[in-house]
């Protein structure tokens, strides 16, 4: 059986380059990525939920209900783990960072993040390029108009509004000194600088990435699971591109504002911000 392996977690809001880290990040060899979100975190917090009430939750003291939440990531995976530094992601993680400081002390979570408006236009541009509006990140019945669409994405059950949610809960919590706050628009301009203040700041073995020849892995079956083709498809190269934004101005307004991160706050609170 291969050692412990460290342990890190992304997690953050959506479409703000979290695939794109993953796969970077999966070129060292020195680390085993999961590549887009895994199935670890609900695992975990499906088995603590049974540690914690009924019938079993007497089995449990915390030095065993600890191993056993280790050894599911661990187990899930050993098989074919090279490097021993596994960085795994979810946005749950961002609501579990107490377990994380129980089970994982020298984790840090990289919370990658990104002006709401370039979100919410991502999201709306992949929804609106299928011309029937298939896509399973809205329900069908609020499909219709794009503000219906943007509704919903921004509700807590959509899959922006939550993310949000978590992440401000994550920022303001006892436990914000474990996060690290990546900015997309840091990691687009500027990929070799971020990637060498995050080596630095999570004391990762030091690699040449190749920042014009980009691969992960085949998200296909999970993003036509989603009825949402391209959801997390890459470029080849890391690169920012400028575009006009879809949304219209009274959304542009509502959405405004809502880059806590680069507050003074921030520091405050002991986050790391990568921006």
């Amino acid at each position: 059986m291969p050692p412990s392996p460290d342990v890190h977690f992304i997690s953050g809001l959506p479409r703000s380059g979290s695939t794109l880290l993953s796969a970077l990040l999966s070129q060292n060899p020195a680390l085993t990525t999961s590549g887009r979100t895994s199935p670890v975190a609900p695992m975990i917090l499906r088995v603590s939920s049974l540690m914690a009430e009924g019938e079993y939750a007497r089995d449990f003291d915390t030095a065993k209900r600890d191993r056993v939440l280790r050894q599911l990531l661990e187990s899930y995976y050993a098989p074919g783990r090279t490097g021993n530094i596994v960085i795994d992601t979810h946005r749950d993680w961002c609501a579990r960072l107490g377990l994380i400081e129980s089970v994982f002390p020298k984790a840090r979570v990289i919370c990658c993040v990104r002006d709401p408006v370039w979100i919410l236009d991502s999201l709306e541009r992949l929804i609106v390029r299928d011309p029937i509006l298939s896509s399973h990140l809205v329900p069908i019945g609020k499909r219709a108009t794009q503000h219906d669409r943007l509704d919903h994405l921004l509700s807590p059950d959509g899959v922006f509004g939550y993310a949000w949610r978590v992440l401000i809960e994550a920022f303001h919590g006892p436990f914000a000194n474990r996060l690290i706050l990546l900015d997309y628009d840091y990691l687009a301009r500027y990929p070799k600088a971020t990637l060498a203040a995050l080596t630095r700041e999570l004391a990762l073995p030091e690699h040449d990435y190749a920042l014009d020849c980009v691969e992960g892995a085949d998200h296909t079956p999970f993003d036509q699971a989603l009825s949402t083709p391209g959801l997390h498809s890459l470029r080849k190269e890391v690169n920012f591109i400028e575009r006009r934004c879809i949304l219209p101005p009274a959304v542009q307004e509502r959405l405004a504002g809502g880059m806590f991160w680069r507050s003074p706050q921030a520091s405050e609170n002991g986050v790391r911000i990568l921006a």
